[in-house]
C-alpha cells in the first residue's frame, strides 16, 4: 500500500493527527511519501518525521494507492494539481472549516486506514473543467484544468464587464455582469452556490453557466451538457480581465477569446462508506433543516 500526504492547513494542531496517521499506516506497513513543503513544517526543522518525498513534479507515479490531504476544501483543490492525470485515489481530512469536499474528521483519522484497508469505501470520479486562449496554448500551461470552476470576472475596475458566450459555436448570450462562473457538478456548491446557481450530483454529465452579479435580470443560472464547448470573450472598459481555475489567476487581455470544455482526464475521490454527498448536505448546509420538525 503506497499513500502521499499532502497538507496546507498550518495549524499546530495538524501535526498530532498526522502523526496518528502515520502510526496507523505504519501498523499496515505501507509506503508513505509526504509532500516536502509539508514534512518541513510537520518537523520544524527537528526532524522527528523521516520518510519519502513528493513534489509538484516529482516523486508521484500511478503506483500509488491513496493520496490524504489535510485541510479544507481549498486545500483538495490543490491536491489535484499534484494528482493530476495520475489517477490516484483522494480523500480529505479536513482541519479547515466547512470540509465539503474534505469531508473525514480529522479526530477519526486513524479510522480512515482501518476503513480503507476493509475496503468499506467508494471510487467516485470527478469530472474537471479546462480552458484554452484560441490560438495560443501556452497562457495557461499544463494548470490549466479546475475541479471546482473556471471563472472570468473584472480588474482594476468596479464596472461590470460584458462576457459574450458561446456554446458548441452558437451564440447564447452576452452577460452584463461582474463575471461569469463555469462550473463542474463539483463546483456547483461552491462559488457558483453563493451566487445563485443549482446544487448539482457530483457524477451528473453537466456543467453551470452562473453570472455573478448580472444586470440584466433575466440571466440565470444555466445547465448544459458537459460535452458542450464554451467560448468566451470579454470587453469593458479595462484592457485586462481575470480569468482564475480553482485558487490560481491568470490575466488576459480583454477581446482575447477563450474556449473551457470538460477536461481529458477525471480526478477520482474515495467516498467512504461512513460519508456521502447527501449526507453531507445534510450536514454541512443544512439541507431541508426546519425548526417545525
Amino acid at each position: 500500500m503506497k499513500v502521499a500526504i499532502y497538507g496546507h492547513a498550518h495549524q499546530e494542531n495538524t501535526v498530532d493527527y498526522v502523526n496518528d496517521l502515520l502510526d496507523e499506516l505504519q501498523k499496515v506497513k505501507a509506503d508513505i511519501a509526504i509532500e516536502k513543503e509539508f514534512l518541513d513544517f510537520l518537523n520544524h526543522g527537528k526532524g522527528q518525521i523521516s520518510t519519502k518525498t513528493f513534489t509538484l513534479n516529482e516523486g508521484l507515479d500511478s503506483s500509488f494507492n491513496l493520496f490524504i490531504s489535510f485541510g479544507g476544501d481549498g486545500t483538495i483543490l490543490r491536491a489535484t494539481t499534484f494528482v493530476r492525470d495520475l489517477g490516484i485515489p483522494i480523500v480529505g481530512v479536513n482541519t479547515g472549516r466547512l470540509g465539503f469536499l474534505s469531508t473525514f474528521k480529522k479526530e477519526e483519522v486513524r479510522k480512515l486506514v482501518t476503513e480503507f484497508e476493509k475496503g468499506a469505501f467508494e471510487v467516485v470520479e470527478r469530472s474537471l473543467v479546462a480552458a484554452t486562449a484560441v490560438n495560443d496554448d501556452s497562457v495557461f500551461g499544463e494548470m490549466n484544468f479546475a475541479l471546482n470552476e473556471i471563472t472570468v470576472s473584472r480588474k482594476d475596475t468596479t464596472s461590470m464587464i460584458t462576457v459574450e458566450t458561446y456554446l458548441n459555436d452558437e451564440y447564447l448570450t452576452s452577460y452584463w455582469a461582474d463575471g461569469l462562473i463555469i462550473s463542474t457538478p463539483t463546483g456547483s456548491t461552491g462559488y457558483s452556490l453563493s451566487c445563485g446557481g443549482p446544487v448539482i450530483e457530483p457524477t451528473a454529465k453537466s456543467l453551470v453557466l452562473t453570472p455573478i452579479a448580472p444586470h440584466n435580470l433575466n440571466a440565470r443560472p444555466l445547465v448544459i451538457s458537459d460535452d458542450t464547448v464554451i467560448r468566451l470573450k470579454v470587453s469593458g472598459r479595462e484592457e485586462n480581465h481575470l480569468v482564475s481555475l480553482d485558487s490560481r489567476i491568470a490575466s488576459l487581455e480583454n477581446g482575447r477569446e477563450i474556449q473551457v470544455k470538460k477536461a481529458s482526464f477525471t480526478v477520482k475521490m474515495i467516498e467512504f462508506t461512513s460519508e456521502s454527498f447527501l449526507k453531507t448536505l445534510r450536514n454541512k448546509l443544512l439541507w431541508g433543516e426546519d425548526k417545525r420538525n
